[in-house]
C-alpha cells in the first residue's frame, strides 16, 4: 500500500514538471496566451526570453521524466527518490517566498506550492518503501 501511494506521489510530481513540454514546442502567441491565463500581463517578444523558455521548459520536463521513471521503478532508484522528494519540498519554499514577496495572486501559486510540498514531504516520508528487501 505505501508504495503504491510513494508511486501516486511520484506520478503527480510528474505531471506538474512534465506539463512545461507545451512551453518547448508553443509558439510565443500561444505561450503569451498560457501566460495571461496564468496571470501575466503580455509579454512583448524578445529571441533571448523565447530561448530562456525552451531551456526552462525542456530542463522541467526532463526533471518530470526522472520523476516518472522512479514512480515506475522505484526499486532501481531508490537512492535518488529521497533527494527528489527534497527537490520538491526546496522548490515549494522557494514558490512561497517568491509568491509572497512579490505579491502573486492564488492561482496558480497556491496549487503550485501546496503541490510542492505535499508530493515533496509524502515522497520523502515513504521514500523507505522503494528499497529492495
Amino acid at each position: 500500500m505505501q508504495l503504491r501511494l510513494l508511486r501516486l506521489f511520484l506520478i503527480l510530481s510528474a505531471i506538474g514538471w512534465i506539463v512545461c513540454i507545451v512551453g518547448v514546442f508553443a509558439i510565443w502567441p500561444q505561450v503569451n496566451s498560457i501566460a495571461q491565463g496564468l496571470g501575466a500581463k503580455p509579454i512583448a517578444y524578445d529571441p533571448m526570453l523565447d530561448y530562456w523558455l525552451r531551456m526552462i521548459c525542456s530542463a522541467f520536463t526532463l526533471v518530470g521524466i526522472w520523476y516518472l521513471a522512479m514512480a515506475l521503478w522505484p526499486q532501481k532508484f531508490a537512492v535518488a527518490i529521497p533527494f527528489f522528494g527534497w527537490l520538491m519540498i526546496v522548490e515549494g519554499v522557494v514558490l512561497l517566498i517568491s509568491g509572497l514577496r512579490l505579491g502573486i495572486g492564488p492561482f496558480p501559486f497556491y496549487g503550485d506550492v501546496l503541490a510542492c510540498f505535499v508530493c515533496g514531504i509524502g515522497i520523502v516520508y515513504l521514500a523507505k518503501h522503494a528499497r529492495p528487501e
